[in-house]
């Protein structure tokens, strides 16, 4: 596997030790070795949102936040340019077909449009994933 689509639940392990897999550590080890991840365009809001709710929780201060967002600087991590053309048809059509927020249907549309596995921590967006025909990157 050289390319899959990244949702900001197979994310997160990288950064809170407590959350890793030997799965999420694999996967890792893919964008290390030269492949590519494939986002869309609410990745980094997503993840900046998540990262500052641990801070205020006090899981994780400034200087890793920093830290882990410049280390994932130098992955391959692509922005989907047409996450936002499709977000009020497919991306809606698949949140009401599998009961799914329209954030994670996102992730779902891009993996079964692009024909990419979803690496994904997240057990409803795994659920539709399934249901959807498409297949897992952990």
């Amino acid at each position: 596997m050289k390319a899959f689509v990244l949702d900001c639940s197979a994310t997160l392990p990288w950064v809170f030790d407590s959350e890793s897999t030997a799965a999420t550590d694999a996967l890792l080890d893919v964008l290390a070795a030269g492949g590519k991840a494939w986002v869309p365009a609410l990745w980094h809001l997503e993840l900046g949102n998540v990262l500052l709710g641990a801070q205020r929780r006090g899981r994780i201060d400034q200087a890793g936040i920093e830290g882990f967002l410049s280390a994932l600087a130098v992955y391959d991590i692509e922005v989907d340019g047409h996450t936002m053309s499709l977000a009020w048809s497919k991306t809606l059509a698949l949140a009401v077909s599998f009961g799914l927020s329209v954030y994670d249907a996102a992730y779902l549309e891009l993996a079964l449009r692009r024909g990419l596995p979803l690496a994904t921590c997240d057990k409803a967006l795994l659920t539709a994933l399934k249901k959807a025909g498409g297949s897992l990157a952990l």
